[in-house]
């Protein structure tokens, strides 16, 4: 196998394409680089060499004939090589720049055989030779393959951080918030951390994002086709697509979808690693380091807090139990008399959680100095169970918590199953027989006429 020649191969890509002139194109070299020097400072649209030259080619040339394929499809264009020329090349995924990597390995193997590069693959070797085929695997276990593939990986990494210092600097963006319309100009990062701070949408600190107004048109469009963000399902009207977002929490992006690995400059650090496997890496190291600090950890679970006290409970059953008991204050019962549907009872919790803030009794509209003495008056008067009429309390403005770690609104639920078996049954009155007269009950049974029937029929 020949010595590599990896120096400076993605430096001299563009020296090479003008090489190829001669090969591709059968145009002679010096004659070429005439038409260069005349035709570039014209900026016409078209360069001498057409679909080999890299910059404004949108097509691929096939390594051994004059085939050529759009970059899109760069599928048709490994499946034409493989059966026209029994090629195959490994691991295409991890080449960032297809482009120049065809063109840099169409150059070489014009200068060498192409088994001083790629392993040879014999297939049906126990068959007759006349049935036997060869097939060549172009892979980076060749040295010169592992660095070109490196060096254009640098080169990408090189191109996206100067996009991204560009968007950093620049002064003239202008962008619309995907959920409330309001516009923007400026910096891009005044948008999205709008989006974070107002609707608790983030995807990431700006410094972090590359081609930000290209990524903000492929999620405002995903909306506009009135599909989810995060689980990607589609709904048949926007408000039920705000309503799914909002009570599912699903206002962040799907982490697994790959089409936004792109925006992201994580994702071109290392070659052929995600962010993922980047991440998890970083936490394997952690967690090898860390394991005997955290071997002692106990995980608390989240408390919910009474609407009145400060009492917490770690289930939201204890939670009821205590208000029933503390405050004669029944949640469930209220929700299931009044039949509050889930926003209902958001509304009604934030609206108590707002009035108990502010030390006013909402029984009597009477404020107080502290929530102690709102708390006796409230429970001497009972004025607790005392809710105001539906229109002072379901407002949208109650749409929003007072507080915003209330891990009460997130066990709301719309089901009846959350009632107590008691409360279940003291809804349903119960008739007992009437056992004074035995004797006469027996008599007129109806399990008589069954027994006879049965009888009968034996």
């Amino acid at each position: 196998m020949a010595a590599p020649k990896t120096q400076g191969a993605v430096a001299g890509l563009e020296e090479q394409d003008r090489e190829n002139c001669s090969g591709v194109a059968g145009v002679d070299c010096e004659e070429s680089n005439s038409k260069d020097c005349i035709l570039e400072p014209l900026s016409l649209p078209e360069n001498p060499g057409g679909t080999t030259t890299l910059d404004g080619s949108a097509s691929v040339p096939c390594i051994f004939c004059e085939e050529h394929f759009p970059v899109a499809e760069q599928d048709k264009l490994l499946k034409h090589m493989i059966i026209e020329h029994k090629l195959v090349i490994a691991d295409v995924k991890l080449v960032v720049d297809f482009q120049r990597y065809i063109l840099y390995w169409k150059k070489r193997f014009t200068e060498q055989p192409i088994t001083d590069f790629c392993s040879v693959i014999r297939i049906n070797s126990t068959a007759p030779l006349e049935e036997q085929d060869n097939y060549f695997l172009l892979c980076d276990v060749l040295p010169e393959d592992r660095i070109l593939r490196e060096e254009l990986q640098k080169q990408r990494l090189k191109e996206i951080l100067e996009q991204q210092q560009q968007e950093r600097n620049d002064t003239n963006f202008h962008g619309i918030c995907m959920f409330c319309n309001e516009e923007f100009v400026g910096n891009r990062s005044v948008l999205l951390n709008h989006m974070a701070r107002e609707h608790a949408f983030n995807i990431g600190l700006p410094d972090n994002i590359v081609n930000c107004s290209e990524f903000l048109c492929m999620l405002q469009k995903k909306l506009d086709n009135l599909q989810c963000l995060y689980c990607e399902k589609n709904f048949r009207d926007k408000n039920t697509l705000r309503d799914h977002m909002r009570k599912k929490q699903h206002r962040r992006i799907n982490p697994k979808n790959r089409e936004y690995d792109r925006f992201y400059v994580i994702n071109y650090l290392e070659l052929g690693k995600s962010w993922e496997e980047v991440q998890l890496e970083d936490d394997g190291e952690f967690l090898d380091h860390q394991e005997d600090k955290w071997s002692d950890w106990e995980e608390h679970p989240v408390s919910a807090v009474c609407l009145f006290c400060e009492n917490q409970a770690e289930t939201i059953e204890k939670l009821y139990v205590h208000m029933e008991d503390a405050h004669e204050f029944n949640l469930l019962k209220i929700k299931s008399e009044l039949g509050l549907n889930f926003y209902q009872q958001v509304k009604l919790v934030n609206f108590i959680r707002r009035q108990v803030h502010q030390c006013r009794c909402y029984g009597c509209h009477v404020k107080f100095k502290s929530k102690s003495d709102l708390r006796t008056h409230m429970e001497e008067t009972k004025h607790i169970s005392l809710l105001p009429e539906r229109k002072t309390w379901d407002q949208l403005e109650y749409y929003f918590p007072t507080y915003e770690n209330d891990t009460l609104l997130c066990t709301l639920s719309d089901s009846e199953s959350d009632l107590t078996a008691q409360e279940q049954n003291e809804n349903v009155p119960i008739i007992s027989e009437d056992t004074s007269k035995l004797d006469a009950l027996k008599q007129s049974s109806i399990l008589n006429q069954l027994l006879l029937q049965e009888c009968l029929t034996n």
